[in-house]
């Protein structure tokens, strides 16, 4: 049985999404981060980098959350929500799927740094904050008039983006912006996130709230 470790308020909550979604079994196992908020020495046990999501299949350990839930669509899933490999619509859904934790994310996480703890050095803010104007447009722009990244259909692309989207909510980031804020609650409402959120928890833990 595939068994998926999952640390608090973190990224594997997309995992959890896929998973319940398919409707496939497996072990869940749950880690809190220490008082630093880090995650604890154990997640180095399953993994060299300590991290989550990682998950353990056999003799096969998977960390990044990508490369998880393309293994398991792929392999458990049918291939359902992802778009048919070879297609032109299965290179954009992987550029989406791989663009939330490369480009979007270092200019996210910056700022949200920068705002939860009194402001960046104003050379990295010079930096960061256009980029992040500049990837959030982008996804609003990819969004367009559909109800997620590929269309109507929501994808493992929506899936990995939730996690970003809750870090924008978080740094205030999606008020300027309606229609990524209709976008992120449109994921909030959708019935696999809602799972998700039961099983694991939320997926930050947002001043204020």
């Amino acid at each position: 049985m595939l068994t998926l470790h999952h640390l608090e308020t973190s990224r594997s909550s997309r995992i959890i999404w896929l998973l319940e979604a398919l409707g496939i079994d497996y072990e869940l196992v749950t880690h809190q981060r220490n008082e630093q908020r880090r995650a604890p020495p154990e997640l180095k046990a399953v993994h060299p980098l300590g991290k989550a999501p990682t998950i353990v299949d056999g003799d096969l350990v998977l960390t990044e959350s990508a490369t998880i839930l393309r293994y398991i669509a792929t392999r458990y899933g049918e291939g359902r929500f992802m778009p048919a490999p070879g297609t032109t619509a299965a290179a954009l859904h992987d550029e989406w799927l791989d663009y939330a934790e490369s480009s979007l994310m270092m200019p996210l996480m910056f700022n949200l740094m920068g705002r939860m703890g009194g402001g960046l050095p104003d050379a990295l803010q010079r930096f960061a904050g256009p980029e992040l104007d500049k990837a959030l447009d982008y996804i609003a722009a990819g969004v367009g008039e559909g109800r997620f990244l590929m269309g109507d259909d929501l994808t493992l692309a929506d899936m990995q983006m939730s996690y970003c989207m809750a870090m924008a909510e978080a740094g205030g980031f999606l008020a300027p912006r309606p229609a990524l804020a209709a976008y992120w609650e449109r994921l909030q409402d959708h019935p696999g996130f809602r799972r998700a959120v039961e099983v694991g928890g939320p997926l930050m833990m947002i001043p204020g709230r």
